[in-house]
């Protein structure tokens, strides 16, 4: 619980982070369904890599308490921006790596039971991640572009993972422009879970 969002559920509204142009912020309700693939458990040892503004981060923080969060992000001045939101948002259990994936991933101990990859290196970077991925574990990609959702999918398959969702979701928000409302999108993205089961 923290005292920004004393709450039991996920969904932090997306001002309630501290941002920098052009840093990309996994929008609320993109986070949601996220957080529903991830499948986390109270003592999840998770990675999030290409952690961006750590909202992703942030809410497993928040939802496991007794787990292991470790947040890798490459550009340093965006690592610093992660430990201002964690402050923020009072979670002492999410590490931040700052460092390129897939080479800075050795350097994380033990054997994660959950990934996230939000960027990167994706086809090096989720080899890399399923080396380390412990058995029984969970891969989760988020792709904003057709050659991201083709490598996630070939990679996936040469990696034999099991139980592999896809998912596309259209999000609307409401907001005000001039004197109207209207719907407006938010950036199409794509899930894409698995699990390592051999």
């Amino acid at each position: 619980m923290s005292a920004l969002w004393p709450y039991a559920t996920p969904g932090i509204p997306d001002r309630l982070f501290q941002q920098l142009p052009g840093i990309p912020l996994t929008k609320r309700e993109v986070r949601l369904l996220v957080m529903g693939y991830l499948r986390l458990k109270p003592d999840a040892h998770f990675w999030d890599i290409g952690a961006g503004t750590g909202t992703v981060a942030i809410e497993a923080a928040l939802l496991c308490p007794q787990g292991k969060i470790t947040a890798v992000e490459r550009d340093e001045d965006v690592a610093k921006l992660i430990k201002t939101n964690c402050d923020r948002f009072e979670v002492t259990n999410v590490d931040v790596i700052s460092g390129n994936a897939p080479e800075c991933l050795n350097q994380i101990a033990g054997a994660p039971n959950c990934v996230l990859i939000e960027g990167a290196p994706l086809q090096s970077t989720l080899e890399a991640a399923w080396k380390k991925l412990a058995m029984g574990g969970r891969i989760v990609v988020t792709a904003n572009n057709l050659e991201a959702l083709y490598t996630a999918s070939e990679t996936f398959a040469t990696l034999h993972m099991r139980n592999i969702e896809v998912a596309q979701p259209v999000i609307n928000r409401l907001e005000t422009r001039g004197n109207r409302q209207v719907f407006a999108t938010v950036d199409p993205i794509f899930i894409i879970s698995g699990d390592k089961l051999e």
